[in-house]
C-alpha cells in the first residue's frame, strides 16, 4: 500500500491559491522563420513572374503540342516501355535476389557477376551493343545444345528490333539494380523472427511470403519506386536507336519547326504527369505496407481536407438558442 499524503499545514491551508486569469500569454517569437518563408515566397514569385510574363517561353506553342496526336503516341510508348521493362526487370531481379541469398556457390557467382556487369556499364553502351547484336552472331537458335536439333532459328536483325533491343536493355539494367533493392529489403528483416516461425513449425513458403516479404516491403518500395521514376525518365535514352518514344518524337517535331524549347516543355510536363501519378501511387502502397509498424496509420490528404473543414464548419445553432 501507498504511504497517505502528509496532512496541509495551517499556513498551506489559509494560503490562497494563485490566480492565473490576469496573465498575459507571449507567444514565442521565431523570427528567422519568418524571415527565411520572406525570401523563399520572394523567390518563388520571382520564378512564377518569370514563367508568366517572358514570352519566350511560347505557352501557346506548348498548349498546341501538348496534346498533339504525335506527341500522345510518342507519351504511349515511353508508357509501354516502362511498364514492360519494370515488370520483367522486378521480377528478374527478385529470382536473382534469391539467387544472390542461396547456399549455392555457383547461384551467388552468377548472380553476382550479372549485377557487377551491368551496374558497371552505362546504359547507353548497352543498349547500343545489344541493338548491333546481329554484328557478333548472325543467327539467334533454339535447340539441344552441342547437337544440330534446333527448335527454332531466326535471323538476329529481324528479331532484334529497336523496340526488342530496348526493352532488353533496360530490363537486364533494371534487373542488376532491383536485385539489390530486394536483397536489401529481405536482409533487412530480423532473423530471429525466422528462427522463431521454423521452431513453430511454419513451412519455408510461408515464412517467406507472410512474414519476410511484407516486412522487406518497408524497405523495399520507397528505393523500388525511385527506380520505376527513374525508368520512365530513363527511356529517353532510347532515342538514339530511332524508337518513337516521347523524347524521340519531340526531337522530331522541333527539328522541324525550329521551336525547340516549347517542345522540350511539353516532354517536361508530361515526364512530371507521369512521377506525379507515381508519387500518389507510392504514398498509398506504402501506407498499406505500414499497417504492421504504425499504430496509427497516417491520414491520407482527403482525410486530412475532411478533418480540416469538420473542423473549421461553422457550429449549427442548438435547440434551446432557437
Amino acid at each position: 500500500m501507498s504511504a497517505a499524503a502528509p496532512p496541509a499545514t495551517a499556513d498551506e491551508a489559509l494560503r490562497p491559491a494563485v490566480d492565473y486569469s490576469d496573465y498575459k500569454l507571449v507567444p514565442a517569437k521565431h523570427p528567422w522563420r519568418w524571415v527565411g518563408t520572406v525570401a523563399v515566397a520572394l523567390g518563388v514569385t520571382a520564378i512564377a513572374w518569370s514563367l508568366l510574363t517572358n514570352p519566350r517561353w511560347e505557352w501557346g506553342v506548348v498548349a498546341q503540342w501538348f496534346t498533339a496526336q504525335s506527341v500522345v503516341a510518342g507519351l504511349m510508348e515511353t508508357l509501354k516501355l516502362t511498364a514492360i521493362s519494370g515488370i520483367l526487370g522486378f521480377v528478374l531481379g527478385f529470382i536473382l535476389a534469391l539467387m544472390r541469398l542461396s547456399s549455392s556457390p555457383l547461384l551467388v557467382s552468377v548472380s553476382w557477376t550479372f549485377s557487377w556487369i551491368f551496374r558497371s556499364t552505362p546504359l547507353l553502351v548497352q543498349l547500343l551493343l545489344w541493338y548491333n547484336l546481329g554484328y557478333l552472331y548472325e543467327k539467334i537458335s533454339l535447340g539441344i545444345p552441342f547437337t544440330d536439333v534446333r527448335f527454332f532459328e531466326a535471323q538476329t536483325t529481324t528479331l532484334i528490333s529497336q523496340f526488342a533491343a530496348a526493352v532488353l536493355g533496360l530490363t537486364l539494367n533494371q534487373a542488376a539494380y532491383s536485385a539489390e533493392i530486394i536483397r536489401g529489403g529481405i536482409l533487412s528483416v530480423d532473423q530471429g523472427q525466422l528462427e522463431a516461425a521454423a521452431a513453430l513449425g511454419i513451412p519455408a513458403w510461408k515464412r517467406s511470403t507472410r512474414i519476410v516479404l511484407p516486412q522487406a516491403m518497408r524497405a523495399i518500395l520507397p528505393t523500388a519506386f525511385n527506380e520505376i521514376i527513374g525508368l520512365v525518365k530513363g527511356t529517353s535514352i532510347v532515342y538514339v536507336l530511332a524508337y518513337s518514344e516521347l523524347f524521340y518524337t519531340v526531337q522530331v517535331i522541333y527539328n522541324r519547326t525550329q521551336q525547340v524549347l516549347p517542345l522540350l516543355l511539353v516532354a517536361t510536363l508530361w515526364y512530371v504527369v507521369i512521377t506525379s501519378v507515381l508519387s500518389i501511387f507510392q504514398y498509398y502502397v506504402e501506407r498499406h505496407f505500414s499497417k504492421g509498424a504504425l499504430r496509427n496509420l497516417p491520414l491520407t490528404p482527403l482525410q486530412k481536407a475532411r478533418k480540416f473543414f469538420a473542423s473549421h464548419a461553422p457550429a449549427s445553432p442548438s435547440k434551446d438558442a432557437r
